[in-house]
């Protein structure tokens, strides 16, 4: 019995790519944390397997339980996450920057895949060459706000009635949903310029890993975000 259980595991680990004890959802209330949606390996060689095994399963996991620590016993269980960043000022740092955390890499990891890149089409291509004049011109902005946050945060493209598509960066676990933000709006996609994202293949060479992340770009995903939010 203890070997077909070991067997399972195995089986379940390989097909995976998470470590046993996070393949299942976890749940708490409004709140999950979802399983990553490819293997750890399957972003290679724009970003290393034991880079997306760290962060994923240590980082974006210790936001999650933080997160739900944090809101535990309060009147944000039955909230949604918007609804928690529509008034962030609020709340504690703890549900700022742990909030922060599990929202904004649950986008991060949807909007990478295996075999992503190129270029996106239908609305969203639109969009981006009337905002910008031409998709090289967007992605050397977006490039742009990913290398000069200083210090630790995140580089988004980001939606919001008034102006349409905009890229904007926060810092540390902040995002264009929270109260506080500079500049509010719905993200579309978002790129994580902390160190854990990047050190171990990068190092310091923070130019490299922007220029690298267009590689493996969920763009459908992204033009999903883009639909939904340009209709609300």
């Amino acid at each position: 019995m203890k070997t077909l259980q070991l067997t399972l595991i195995l089986l379940l680990t390989g097909l995976t790519g998470l470590p046993y004890g996070l393949w299942a959802q976890t749940a708490s209330h409004n709140f999950t944390l979802e399983p990553l949606p490819y293997n750890y390996d399957a972003l290679e060689p724009y970003i290393d397997r034991l880079t997306v095994e760290i962060h994923y399963s240590r980082h974006h996991r210790a936001y999650y339980d933080n997160f739900i620590k944090a809101i535990q016993g309060t009147e944000m269980e039955k909230m949604s996450i918007g609804e928690i960043f529509s008034n962030i000022s609020k709340y504690g740092v703890a549900v700022r920057n742990n909030g922060g955390g599990y929202y904004n890499h649950n986008v991060y990891w949807e909007n990478m895949k295996p075999g992503g890149g190129g270029i996106p089409d239908g609305s969203l291509a639109k969009a981006i060459e009337k905002k910008y004049g031409s998709f090289q011109a967007f992605k050397q902005q977006f490039e742009e706000a990913a290398k000069t946050r200083f210090g630790s945060g995140w580089a988004w493209l980001c939606y919001n009635s008034e102006e349409g598509l905009f890229i904007c960066s926060t810092p540390n676990q902040d995002n264009p949903l929270m109260d506080v933000a500079e500049k509010k709006g719905i993200p579309l996609l978002a790129l994580d310029v902390w160190e854990h994202a990047y050190y171990l293949k990068y190092q310091n060479k923070r130019a490299d890993y922007v220029s690298a992340f267009w590689n493996i770009v969920n763009w459908d995903r992204v033009e999903e975000r883009f639909e939904k939010a340009s209709r609300e």
